[in-house]
């Protein structure tokens, strides 16, 4: 036993290894460190506006530059989704893109994170294709992370294409539990290349999904990408179980943003 476990504490420590030797070798290409304090910098994040239900029957309005949802404090990026009536809808939000201000071919992208419990949190660290316009899902989609509140501590990862995706069930995905997720930040990241993408907590994979080389329908993810952070309310699948309406305000809290390249 005390051999085994020995094996197993050195293979642990050659894996961590060989990971923080990938990450040396590539070049840090963006980056935020929320090392000040009011609205995101405007020169690394734009925003997605509005409360149409953004295709999912999401309950909240999306807001800009309004700090009750988005603001930087403490060395932290705080995306709070709150309780209150505005513009029409029951709850408000924020959900901050790099569209135009950070799109990237391949490479590997990290969030250092906490996320937000409760039943009705959808919070999500993903990516989009950076085309225009942008015809969802045919040129791409990544979850790095994804939680709904009424299934406590599953992280999800999944991909979505115009072959494989959630509205005709065929999307790729797997899950991953994290005890700890809401009381302590991780490091939820992904790194893809022309052959594959690989979706990791702490720099651990746990999702893989590879190009087969049937085409744009299976795999768009030559395209540039873009980030998107964002706790939304409710919804077709962050919603299915309800919303507990008592648990308001929500936080998703990022310490920081990298991009290697």
């Amino acid at each position: 036993m005390r051999k085994q476990t020995t094996l197993y504490i050195l293979s642990l420590l050659i894996f961590h290894i060989s990971i923080s030797a990938q990450t040396k070798s590539l070049k840090l290409v963006w980056s935020d460190e929320f090392n000040y304090k009011g609205i995101p910098d405007s020169t690394k994040w734009n925003y997605d506006v509005g409360g149409d239900g953004w295709g999912n029957n999401e309950l909240q309005y999306y807001t800009k530059k309004r700090k009750e949802n988005c603001r930087v404090e403490n060395g932290m990026l705080i995306i709070e989704a709150r309780k209150e009536n505005f513009e029409g809808k029951n709850y408000t939000s924020t959900r901050l893109v790099t569209r135009g201000k950070g799109d990237w071919k391949y490479g590997k992208l990290e969030v250092r994170a906490k996320i937000p419990s409760g039943r009705g949190t959808w919070p999500a660290i993903w990516m989009l294709a950076s085309t225009t316009p942008l015809n969802w899902p045919d040129d791409g989609e990544i979850d790095i992370m994804e939680h709904v509140g009424w299934n406590p501590h599953y992280i999800h990862a999944s991909i979505h294409s115009k072959k494989y995706n959630h509205i005709i069930n065929t999307q790729r995905t797997d899950t991953v539990i994290v005890k700890n997720a809401f009381e302590q930040f991780h490091i939820y990241g992904v790194e893809w290349d022309a052959e594959k993408l690989q979706i990791s907590i702490d720099g651990i994979v746990y999702f893989q999904f590879k190009n087969e080389h049937s085409g744009y329908e299976a795999w768009p993810f030559d395209n540039k990408m873009h980030l998107l952070l964002n706790v939304a309310v409710g919804g077709n699948w962050g919603g299915s179980k309800g919303v507990d309406s008592t648990i308001w305000p929500r936080r998703m809290v990022v310490d920081w943003v990298r991009m290697y390249q």
